[in-house]
């Protein structure tokens, strides 16, 4: 990935709009590019600045009002050829279809998220076993013989040969494999960085996260190249909230020294819907709350918040940072 292409992912995922597998793209270029995670930085602070200063939407009636009453001006412009009035009607009409994007979008998204799940459930309930072949049987000559009792995943194609009883029949195989060997090891490692990503298994992502934490929070070797930003990525994009919090809390010791970290948990106090992340974070802030983004969140949080207690507790830690002289 090159420069140009990572400043325009790192304003998508800024905002939740990068696909899952462009994250990770873009996380792993962060890593060894010094100039594009200071766009980034740079990035998230502007976000969580105008986060902590909202701009009011106009009401939606008062949209559907103008709306209207510009249409039905335009209307009563005399057009001077039948061409222009075609134009005109076309316009308005494309105008209309227009006013409601975000719930077409809403309803393809739904239908492909539905197909995508059917599908995968449907394959993994379908999942066969091919029997071991008859011995009276003549062996068909294949690519590679499928060996007994092996488990398949699933069947991608059956293409039947043209005037004959041959059966070509491609399939995808499952072939489980383990691995031992210490935390250290950096073969390990990886494998609980890429369990941190499996959204098949919550179970699998809340053990990997929970291990690479408990690494971080004893201070073995959690580089920001390595189970940092796996836990990065854990705390901004899990759908779990078990993981997301054992990601915070693995991040603590590098609040201070690392500014991703800190933008991290900035965006969880502002953004994560779970109450018991949010308020970890604002502890977790405790020892930069000296520093100015981290002051103006705490001031935004604790004056605009619907939680009450997360209001409270905002203002017990700005009361106890002294004034700006």
């Amino acid at each position: 990935m090159n420069c140009k292409l990572a400043h325009e992912r790192i304003v998508m995922a800024a905002y939740g709009e990068l696909a899952d597998e462009q994250t990770r793209e873009l996380e792993l270029h962060l890593a060894g590019c010094p100039e594009c995670r200071e766009e980034q930085e740079q990035m998230l602070a502007l976000k969580l600045l105008d986060e902590a200063n909202p701009v009011l939407e106009p009401d939606a009636n008062l949209l559907a009002r103008s709306r209207q009453k510009l249409e039905e001006a335009l209307d009563a412009l005399p057009p001077s050829r039948w061409y222009h009035w075609l134009g005109q009607r076309m316009r308005n009409n494309f105008t209309s279809v227009l006013a409601a994007p975000l719930a077409a979008a809403l309803l393809l998204v739904v239908g492909a998220g539905a197909g995508s799940m059917g599908a995968f459930v449907l394959a993994q309930n379908h999942a066969v076993r091919v029997p071991p072949p008859l011995a009276s049987q003549a062996q068909p000559t294949t690519v590679a013989a499928v060996p007994a009792q092996t488990e398949i995943a699933n069947v991608s194609s059956i293409v039947r040969k043209p005037n004959s009883e041959r059966v070509e029949v491609r399939y995808n195989q499952v072939v489980p494999q383990r691995i031992e060997g210490s935390l250290g090891d950096p073969a390990i490692r990886q494998l609980l960085m890429l369990a941190s990503e499996n959204s098949a298994s919550t179970g699998v992502r809340d053990d990997s996260v929970d291990l690479m934490a408990a690494e971080c929070r004893a201070g073995h070797s959690c580089t920001a190249a390595g189970i940092r930003d796996a836990l990065l990525v854990a705390l901004r994009y899990d759908k779990s909230a078990s993981v997301r919090e054992k990601a915070l809390h693995g991040l603590e010791p590098y609040v201070a020294e690392d500014v991703r970290v800190r933008d991290a948990i900035l965006e969880a106090l502002m953004n994560d819907g779970d109450p018991r992340i949010r308020t970890a974070a604002i502890n977790i802030l405790q020892p930069v709350e000296a520093d100015t983004s981290v002051r103006q969140v705490l001031y935004s949080v604790s004056n605009t918040d619907r939680n009450p207690y997360i209001r409270t507790v905002s203002r017990k830690v700005l009361s106890n940072v002294p004034e700006i002289q």
